[in-house]
């Protein structure tokens, strides 16, 4: 039988970022995809200009018309929250909608390099701090980390480093940390915190450009490979390598987000 999967975060009308990432790619790997959109935006921020649409409003009778239907998800996906008040309504949704076992994925999405995104505090981060006891995996990027754990934040890494965020994120969590945005010998990649108390790291190029969306795109692969039934280091090393495709079939002009259709396509045409 195939999975059907819950995915929380905003909806962005134009930009290839959160549900519309989301939602082709988990769909494209034969998972049923439900989503809770929690606003909806004209496009997304990093164009000059932008509408939004809390729909915080509507979750209650969302809930209740699920209830009645008797839906249940097999996995959670979880990206880009904004509000407190969403994290509450995210594990409302964990104890009434989860099926027998079902996973609980959690990309914090709050900040990167360096700093908090516009619109998050403190506040916001402690309460992240306390979702994440939800979750079976989470992936923050090295900037999340540093915020949730209180590590100071530096742009030049080495394993001690990594696996310094990696053992303070365990103490938030019971479920496995998968640090992303890791720079190692020139490298970037992924650190993940095996069951076993072992680590691994998951490195590939460092390409010398960033695009909009990347941390949904991995997110998206992610969460899929890992519920066909990859191991977290191999789900990571799919969700890395379709990024850095990604980033290679997106020409410079195309500023807002990723061509990650194109990849997409491509890659489920050679299946």
């Amino acid at each position: 039988m195939e999975k059907r999967i819950l995915t929380i975060q905003d909806l962005s009308c134009v930009g290839q970022c959160s549900l519309t990432v989301a939602l082709p790619v988990l769909s494209a790997y034969g998972i049923e995809t439900c989503v809770l959109p929690t606003a909806v935006l004209s496009n997304h921020t990093m164009f000059s200009k932008w509408s939004y649409l809390d729909l915080t409003p509507e979750v209650d009778n969302i809930f209740a018309v699920w209830r009645e239907n008797g839906f249940r998800f097999d996995a959670f996906l979880l990206g880009y929250l904004g509000k407190a008040s969403l994290m509450d309504a995210a594990e409302r949704a964990f104890d009434t909608f989860a099926a027998e076992g079902a996973p609980v994925i959690i990309d914090p999405v709050f900040a990167d390099n360096g700093k908090l995104y516009g619109g998050f505090d403190g506040e916001y981060v402690k309460r992240m701090a306390r979702l994440l006891r939800r979750a079976d995996v989470i992936l923050p990027n090295v900037t999340e980390a540093c915020f949730l754990t209180g590590t100071e934040y530096r742009t030049e890494h080495d394993e001690a480093y990594a696996e310094g965020l990696l053992a303070a994120l365990k103490k938030l969590t019971d479920g496995i940390p998968v640090v992303t945005g890791v720079e190692l010998d020139g490298k970037m990649g992924e650190a993940v915190l095996n069951g076993d108390g072992s680590v691994s790291y998951v490195m590939g190029e460092k390409l010398p450009f960033v695009r909009h969306g990347t941390g949904d795109i991995f997110a998206s692969v992610f969460t899929a490979e890992y519920l066909s039934g990859k191991s977290l280091c191999d789900a990571a090393d799919g969700a890395s390598a379709f990024v850095r495709d990604c980033l290679r079939a997106t020409p410079e002009e195309h500023f807002y987000g990723t061509l990650f259709e194109r990849v997409l396509k491509e890659r489920r045409g050679r299946r």
